[in-house]
């Protein structure tokens, strides 16, 4: 397993975490905040995100690719463009 990324609190990195698993890339979340009991601990210890080592470059593609309704995405539509819905 290879940590890709690091995340301030633990919902971002289970969003993560379900993206990749639903594009078929298994993830864990690796947190270290005593059981959830002291959640300030992340900003000493962020979550981590890890995908298996020969994963790692798919899943940044897909965790860096902007999504549908993304505001990034929004403003690259050509002025003729429908918005997204």
């Amino acid at each position: 397993m290879m940590v890709i990324r690091e995340y301030l609190n633990e919902m971002d990195a289970l969003v993560a975490r379900s993206v990749l698993e639903a594009n078929e890339i298994p993830a864990v979340v690796l947190r270290d905040d005593a059981g959830g009991m002291l959640p300030a601990m992340h900003l000493l210890y962020p979550v981590r995100l890890a995908v298996p080592a020969a994963e790692a470059a798919q899943a940044l593609r897909i965790l860096d690719t902007p999504f549908e309704g993304d505001e990034a995405a929004d403003d690259n539509l050509a002025p003729d463009a429908p918005p997204a819905r």
